[in-house]
């Protein structure tokens, strides 16, 4: 069983911090997000686009690291003792970790 740890609005919308979900094995991150979804509709306008991709200034942590930076993305496999964490927005400016990567593959792009 795959632990998500909610943080900030999101520990209220579902009334707890944690939520327990099975996933297939060789599961991923992005698979996970959408069982968490299914668990609970309302977080589904606050996490994810019309076209179930999670919103860029969503943060969530796999183990403490930003999947989204991880050679897979948000498509890592993931295992029974995996965590995942999905934290409340912080509004902080529009810079958010794909303007970041974007930013450093076109610099590499441009050498």
């Amino acid at each position: 069983m795959m632990t998500v740890n909610l943080y900030g609005i999101y520990r209220d919308l579902v009334g707890g911090k944690t939520i327990g979900l099975e996933i297939e094995p060789n599961g991923t991150t992005r698979q996970l997000l959408a069982a968490l979804v299914r668990r609970c509709p309302q977080l589904r306008h606050e996490l994810l686009d019309e076209h179930g991709n999670l919103y860029a200034h969503v943060p969530v942590f796999l183990n403490g690291r930003n999947p989204r930076l991880l050679s897979s993305g948000l498509d890592t496999v993931l295992t029974p003792d995996d965590m995942l964490s999905v934290f409340s927005p912080i509004a902080s400016g529009r810079l958010n970790v794909e303007d970041i990567q974007q930013a450093v593959v076109q610099s590499g792009q441009e050498e």
